[in-house]
């Protein structure tokens, strides 16, 4: 049978430790290469601009031994309206296994139900799941554990925020958000969390004794004309020096990229 990535709460904690552990031992091989992949496809279907994402996609699948497809979205027949169920059909007879990084969460969902192969999310506007699982690599790698940290995440309550919510869910590690009002995470993303996760308004609530703090653009991509207004609504929200230093004194400041 096989499984998808859509969002973190896919995992369970025992996959998410598997995912990270096999990680940094691919990690520590250094650029050595394995061919655990030979013969196998990733198309990589993208509608939004990426740098790290595409990359590291790309990278991480020729050095197992595959070979990536890239498709644009606006160059398949899906912008002339093909359904994304007969589109899912296709690829599933051609490639092995498919990311996708677009708009709608809808889409991601939709191509992962009518699709024969596993399906992963390489961003929406709703979730980033291996965005962060790459970041609570880095931090394992880091720091030895997840569990008993304190991970703040101070800015908008975006998909990156979103798929921390989930992340500390499944883990249980404890996260604590400060967003602005009217940047508050989603209520069905929030909703019905743990003690371990708390919406905070004062940034330096979620920096103090914070083991990791996690920060992201004020405007992220489709928001450029939100530009101006963003930056005085979070004007607060800086992460600065101010506010690493409540953290612990080996505090990991971490941002998931671009920034500008």
């Amino acid at each position: 049978m096989k499984k998808d990535l859509l969002t973190i709460r896919d995992l369970s904690k025992e996959d998410i430790i598997t995912l990270i552990d096999r990680g940094i031992e691919l990690k520590t091989k250094g650029r050595k290469p394995e061919r655990n992949l030979t013969g196998r496809i990733l198309g990589l279907m993208f509608n939004k601009a990426s740098t790290r994402t595409r990359v590291s996609f790309e990278v991480a699948m020729l050095r197992l031994g595959g070979e990536t497809l890239f498709l644009s979205m606006a160059d398949t027949q899906m912008s002339r309206d093909e359904t994304i169920e007969d589109t899912a059909r296709v690829l599933s007879r051609y490639i092995d296994i498919l990311a996708i990084r677009t708009y709608s969460q809808e889409v991601v969902e939709e191509m992962a139900r009518w699709a024969d192969i596993p399906v992963i999310n390489a961003l929406t506007d709703l979730y980033h799941p291996c965005q962060v699982l790459s970041d609570l690599m880095t931090i394992k790698d880091k720091k030895g554990g997840l569990e008993n940290l304190k991970i703040a995440w101070i800015g908008d309550g975006n998909n990156v925020a979103h798929s921390w919510i989930n992340a500390a869910r499944v883990i249980g590690f404890n996260l604590v958000l400060a967003c602005p009002p009217g940047y508050h995470p989603l209520p069905e993303v929030l909703g019905g969390s743990g003690p371990n996760i708390r919406l905070v308004d004062d940034p330096r609530d979620a920096a103090d004794g914070a083991d990791v703090i996690n920060t992201d653009v004020w405007a992220s991509m489709g928001q450029e004309d939100q530009r101006a207004k963003r930056s005085a609504d979070f004007k607060g929200f800086q992460v600065n020096m101010a506010l690493v230093n409540l953290g612990k004194p080996d505090v990991l400041v971490m941002h998931c990229l671009p920034a500008h």
